[in-house]
C-alpha cells in the first residue's frame, strides 16, 4: 500500500521530511516499473491499479512542493527522479 495512503482520522498529523519524500520517489520508481512490466506483456488491464496510485504520489509530492516554496532545490541526483518518472508514466499514456 502507498504511504500516501493515510486514514482520514490521521491525515494532517504527519510531518513530511527529506525520509519521506526519498520512499516516495523509491516507490514511484518501482510503480513506474512494474507498469512498464506489465505494458510489455500486454496487460494494460493491470496497470491501471498502479497508474492511480502513481498519479497520488505524484500529485501529493507537487502539492508538498507548491506549500514549500522557500525549499532550495536539492544538488543530489535524486532531483532528477520525480521529473523521470513523470516523462516515463507520460511515454505509457501516448502509446
Amino acid at each position: 500500500m502507498s504511504i500516501v495512503f493515510v486514514p482520514r482520522k490521521l491525515r494532517g498529523k504527519a510531518r513530511v521530511n527529506q525520509e519521506t519524500i526519498q520512499r516516495l520517489l523509491d516507490e514511484n520508481d518501482q510503480l513506474v516499473r512494474c507498469i512498464t512490466e506489465y505494458m510489455q506483456k500486454g496487460r494494460a488491464v493491470e496497470c491501471v491499479q498502479y497508474q492511480q496510485i502513481l498519479h497520488r504520489n505524484i500529485v501529493y509530492l507537487a502539492t508538498i512542493a507548491d506549500a514549500s516554496p522557500d525549499m532550495p532545490p536539492s544538488s543530489n541526483s535524486t532531483s532528477d527522479a520525480p521529473l523521470a518518472s513523470t516523462t516515463a508514466v507520460s511515454g505509457h499514456g501516448q502509446t
